[in-house]
């Protein structure tokens, strides 16, 4: 199991080592973690947010566990030397086109929700997010207008392989669930969602067990607030899927709970928390390590073959929960390190009740 440990920014370490913590108490065989430098960390050490070194790691690794990036203290640097192009350079480089985002009630925190308790508690969704294109790869400068005027500009795209290739994931995903996938579009706006509709219509032809629904962007956003059991997977573009993953962990109860994989077609995958590094609360052992450790369980799932050992850690974290331990943004007090200590408390009294 060649991991590569990619930390970052903020408190990106910090969540991070707990992660370690919990996969080094698994005594998972072959267990082999290497460290690597990204983002602001990266740039500042080598002028490069993804130096040539760490991306030979990632290469040569079967996942990737990656903490966060992004410094305020970077802004002023050209585009392609800030921090994100690092998380951006290895989706690319790698062919990392499927993100998956689940985002599952916990009962010990349904209170935690925004959302009225019977409503948050139904939750249970993946949303299946392009990430190889959309706006995010598409062609972007800035220009003058015909009167002189700074003009931004950023082109969104899609290819019928790129939409046929994601599509397929979902609806892979959907018949390993519930049987039923909602493809978010604005196809009454875009040109780019039109194709995007067309294609998962082709799809689904080859998936006749799965029931597909399509669904503007906008009311997506609406439904996941009334409705949020009403959805199963969601498969959506590279934009939109980034903005309704985010709305989703509010849902749950913080944003500090959500993992997420981003896979190549061979299986190998990138694997970290959703939220973003933090830069305020960085250095105080403050953050909540659950949505690393539990990128972690997800990592040993889906790249490493070893589900049993990502349920265990699954395991262990609810029974945290449920014992009450709480970080600061779960309304607790406790630090990033006494939160691990929990989850690896939890993980020995697994031991124990099989003895």
């Amino acid at each position: 199991m060649k991991i590569a440990l990619f930390a970052g920014d903020g408190i990106g370490p910090e969540v991070i080592a707990q992660a370690v913590r919990v996969l080094r108490a698994l005594d998972l065989p072959g267990l082999s973690l290497t460290e690597g430098l990204v983002g602001a960390a990266a740039w500042r050490a080598t002028g490069h947010p993804l130096p040539n070194e760490t991306l030979a790691i990632a290469r040569a690794s079967d996942a990737i566990l990656f903490g966060a990036v992004g410094d305020f203290g970077c802004d002023h640097l050209e585009r392609h030397l800030r921090p994100e192009q690092a998380i951006l350079g290895l989706r690319r480089e790698l062919g990392l086109f499927a993100n998956l985002r689940p985002a599952k009630a916990i009962p010990a925190l349904v209170g935690n929700s925004a959302l009225r308790p019977e409503v948050a508690a139904a939750i249970d969704l993946l949303i299946v997010r392009e990430l190889n294109g959309d706006v995010y790869f598409g062609e972007k400068g800035r220009r003058a207008t015909s009167a002189g005027l700074r003009q931004g500009y950023d082109l969104m795209a899609y290819d019928e392989a790129e939409v046929s290739r994601i599509a397929r994931t979902a609806f892979e995903a959907a018949r390993r669930r519930q049987g039923r996938l909602c493809s978010v579009d604005k196809a009454n706006v875009l040109e780019t969602s039109q194709l995007w509709r067309d294609v998962v219509i082709e799809v689904a032809a080859d998936y006749p067990e799965v029931e597909l629904e399509h669904m503007y962007v906008d009311n997506a956003a609406m439904q996941l607030v009334r409705a949020p059991g009403a959805f199963d997977v969601i498969v959506t573009g590279n934009l939109f899927g980034d903005i309704l993953s985010d709305q989703a962990s509010m849902c749950v109860g913080s944003i500090g709970l959500l993992a997420s994989a981003s896979l190549n077609e061979g299986g190998q995958g990138l694997y970290e928390p959703i939220h973003g590094s933090a830069p305020d609360i960085a250095g105080q052992g403050v953050a909540n390590p659950l949505a690393t450790i539990l990128s972690a369980a997800m990592m040993l799932r889906h790249s490493l073959d070893s589900g049993a050992a990502a349920d265990r850690i699954e395991a262990a974290v609810a029974t945290a929960l449920d014992h009450g331990a709480r970080t600061r943004d779960l309304g607790g007090t406790l630090e990033t390190e006494a939160m691990g200590d929990a989850v690896l408390a939890a993980l020995e009294q697994q031991g124990s009740l099989a003895a």
